[in-house]
């Protein structure tokens, strides 16, 4: 919607939102989604599921904040920053689950191929 917005109007003071809002909510999270899809038992977790909402939060709350801070509203720049701590919260807990030493069946599998 907002891509429309600013090709009807003409207007493209928003892109850093439009921006935002295609990488933190489609290429992000389909590149968690890809992992997932593979990490199977680590997707299943408790962990997965709270660095999902934590990081779903940050971009709900970064994303319409600064549409409107972009589009004249200064008082919103807390929220952004807010917003944009969260969905870092969110990929920190991400890079855990990827990083942690815990070995899933598909990773010991892959391993055993070699």
């Amino acid at each position: 919607m907002m891509g429309l917005q600013m090709s009807i109007s003409g207007n493209h003071n928003v892109i850093g939102a439009h921006a935002h809002a295609n990488l933190l909510g489609w290429v992000t999270m389909a590149l968690f989604g890809t992992w997932f899809a593979f990490m199977t038992e680590k997707a299943q977790s408790r962990l997965a599921m709270i660095q999902y909402g934590v990081y779903t939060t940050g971009v709900v709350i970064m994303t319409p904040s600064l549409y409107f801070m972009l589009q004249g509203n200064p008082a919103l720049e807390p929220l952004v920053a807010a917003g944009s701590l969260i969905a870092f919260a969110g990929v920190l807990l991400f890079a855990f689950m990827v990083f942690s030493g815990e070995r899933t069946t598909a990773s010991r599998d892959a391993s055993a191929r070699i």
